[in-house]
Order: C-alpha cells, then sequence, then structure tokens
C-alpha cells in the first residue's frame, strides 16, 4: 500500500536563549507552514535555519495533533537516546557525594550523576565521565553551563592537545561533555560538529606460548595458577574472571559460561583439561562459596587489583622483560588460536566481540601470516 504521507516533519532538540525548545525542520510546503503558524508562538531561527517552539509537554503533543494525516513526524533525532543497561549491576556513585568539598571547586551537577544513575552506567564509565567533565567545568569555572558554545569546547580540546594528553583522553572528554548536553539536558547531537582526535592504531602486545606456561609456572599457589590459567585458556576479561561462579564451570561440555560480559552478553568460552584439573584441585582446597574466586572474607568477590598483583609479579619472577597485564592474556589467547589455524569467527565469538573486525586485528601479530613469505636474502 502506497504511503499517503509524502510530507515529513523532523523533529530536533535547539537550546535557544538558555530555553530548550522544538526545532521543526521540514520544506516548504503551503499546508505545512499554514499549520506551523497556527502553533503557539512559532520563531525562526536564522542559527539553525528552521522555525521553533518552545519545548513542552503540551507542545510535543499539539505537534502530533496538528499535522496527524498531514505529515509524518521525524523523531528519530528527538528521542534518539542510549539504551538502558538491563543487568542487575549496584551502581554505587556514594564516593562522589561523600567526598570532601574543596574551595572554589566547581562540582559535577547533580543532575549529571543522576543521570549516569538512571541508565546504569557501570562504575568506572561513571567515575571516567564524572572525572573529564569536573576538569572541564573548573576550566571555566566562572562561566555558566548553559552559556558556554561549540567554540569554547574547542578552545578546552586544543588545550589538552597542547597539553600532550592522549587520544584516548581526549575522546573521553567529549563524551563526557557531549553527555551532559544531549542526555542530561535532552538535547540530542547539539555539539555533532565537534572534531575527533584520529583513533591510534596500536597492535596488542602478545606474549609467546612458552613466555605464558613461564608465567603460569611462577605463580604462588594453586589459587593463582588457576587464575592465571583462566586468563588464558578461555580468554578473559578481568572483570568476567572475578565474577565467575562455580556453576559458571561446566564440566561435562568442557565449557565456561561468561555472564553479562561487555555489553551485557552472555558466551560461552572453552575450558581447557589441565585448568579443570587444577580448579578441582583449587576447589576443595579454598572451598570458594558464591565466587569461584574470592577475597578474604567468603562469599565477597576477588579484587582486581589483586588478580593484577598476581599477574605482575609472576611475570616478573618468569623474568619476562615487559610488563605483563591480564589483558594481555587475553591477546596471546586470541592469537595464538589465528596462528593455530582457528577460524576468526570462532575467536570472535569466543572473546565476545560485536564483530569480526574487532577481531581482525589479531591477523596483524599473528606470525602464521608471515611463515610463507620468501627470505629475500637467500
Amino acid at each position: 500500500m502506497e504511503n499517503k504521507l509524502q510530507t515529513s516533519i523532523t523533529l530536533k532538540h535547539l537550546l535557544i536563549k538558555k530555553q530548550q525548545c522544538i526545532g521543526l525542520q521540514f520544506h516548504t510546503d503551503k499546508v505545512i507552514d499554514a499549520l506551523v503558524r497556527e502553533l503557539p508562538k512559532p520563531m525562526w531561527s536564522n542559527k539553525f535555519n528552521m522555525v521553533y517552539i518552545v519545548n513542552t509537554r503540551s507542545n510535543l503533543n499539539l505537534i502530533f495533533d496538528k499535522f496527524r494525516g498531514v505529515a509524518w513526524i521525524n523523531c528519530n533525532y528527538f528521542f534518539q537516546d542510549r539504551i538502558l543497561n538491563h543487568d542487575n549491576k549496584k551502581i554505587n556513585i556514594s564516593w562522589f557525594r561523600n567526598r570532601t568539598k574543596r574551595q572554589n571547586f566547581r562540582p559535577c551537577p547533580e543532575e549529571y550523576l543522576q543521570k549516569l544513575e538512571l541508565k546504569k552506567y557501570a562504575n568506572s564509565t561513571v567515575k571516567t565521565y564524572v572525572s573529564c567533565f569536573e576538569t572541564f567545568i573548573n576550566h571555566y569555572r566562572n562561566i555558566e553551563l548553559l552559556d558556554l558554545n561549540e567554540n569554547d569546547i574547542r578552545n578546552y580540546l586544543q588545550k589538552l592537545i597542547q597539553e600532550n594528553w592522549s587520544n584516548s583522553y581526549i575522546n573521553q572528554s567529549i563524551n563526557a561533555i557531549k553527555f551532559y548536553y544531549e542526555m542530561v539536558l535532552g538535547m540530542p547531537n547539539r555539539f555533532y560538529a565537534i572534531e575527533r582526535p584520529r583513533k591510534e592504531f596500536k597492535l596488542p602486545k602478545v606474549l609467546s606460548k612458552e613466555e605464558v606456561l613461564s608465567i603460569i609456572e611462577h605463580t604462588n599457589n594453586i589459587k593463582h595458577r588457576c587464575i592465571v590459567s583462566l586468563l588464558y585458556s578461555a580468554g578473559l576479561r578481568r572483570n568476567e574472571l572475578l565474577n565467575l561462579k562455580r556453576k559458571d564451570i561446566d564440566a561435562k561440555r568442557m565449557v565456561i559460561k561468561v555472564r553479562q560480559a561487555k555489553g551485557n552478553k552472555d558466551r560461552l568460552t572453552v575450558l581447557n583439561k589441565k585448568v579443570l584439573v587444577d580448579l578441582n584441585i583449587y576447589i576443595k582446597a579454598f572451598s570458594p562459596i558464591k565466587y569461584l574466586f574470592e577475597g578474604a572474607i567468603s562469599g565477597k568477590k576477588y579484587s582486581s587489583s589483586s588478580v593484577l598483583k598476581i599477574v605482575v609479579q609472576a611475570a616478573e619472577k618468569a623474568k619476562i622483560r615487559e610488563r605483563v597485564s591480564p589483558h594481555i592474556l587475553r591477546h596471546s589467547f586470541a592469537t595464538h588460536l589465528l596462528e593455530g589455524g582457528v577460524d576468526l569467527r570462532h575467536i570472535q565469538l569466543l572473546l565476545g566481540h560485536n564483530s569480526t573486525k574487532t577481531t581482525e586485528i589479531y591477523t596483524h601479530v599473528a606470525t602464521n601470516t608471515f611463515m610463507d613469505i620468501k627470505d629475500l636474502l637467500t
């Protein structure tokens, strides 16, 4: 059936004279023009090149009623938003509210914190956003936030570049600033024209199989051995390892269930036979209650810093020259699988990547791709 609504009106969030407004973007049409003039106090913005009215719930409902059967209301930009996390992780930002307040320091607005809480952002993301946004608003301590414009933001980013901050930090700062104006104030794409630094391309650090085995052999006890072995043999992220429970180890199918990993996705990864033997010994010796790896208090999750310390110390004992992190073991897992002939798509599933494009980075460090190259000096 042919759609009779040939005309569309796109709604946009605008901020004009510190007031939130609804922008209406459309091709000129006699009928549409006449109906727009019937809206409450329609105004024209030369800056945004569109008609706008004050943003209220009644005005928004009136737009839908006024143009029903006449034009299609496109809300892709107006209601554009980020999906809430649907897991049950507790977001704890009491550390922010309980901080000692410093003199002459502008703290992050409460509504910013509330929005982060409502969207259930990870605690690590909350800390990054709050830190970056507070640094930004204290650079303009004497200017009202709604008075800041795109040029102010560009000047601030230019300052970060001149101070040799990393591209990653600059991008985090942009995200934190955009979050306030787009998510908290409800103005999607207000700063769509802000340029981002070009993403750096860095090859992942990878250890040889011999180096990984040496690190495992230089762990202090069976618990530490299982932690390092699982990080490598299952390709786990640090938080994924810490969230494992005894029931996630499926000895019959020889798989490990990773629950609510990055992106709130469950996945299966491989369970190594030797690791299973060590796990059985470890469980009998330590008797974990809730999590597979627990701290000094039974039922409480093992700390992230402890895992890092275990890996670093074992690598130092194994006389590995460069500093080794848990994530390097994950990189090594993926690279060694690729070198062993495992299909890239299978590796993607084991790692929990959304796309093979993310997994393809390991093709740049897998040595088997260079084996068939003829020696030019012979």
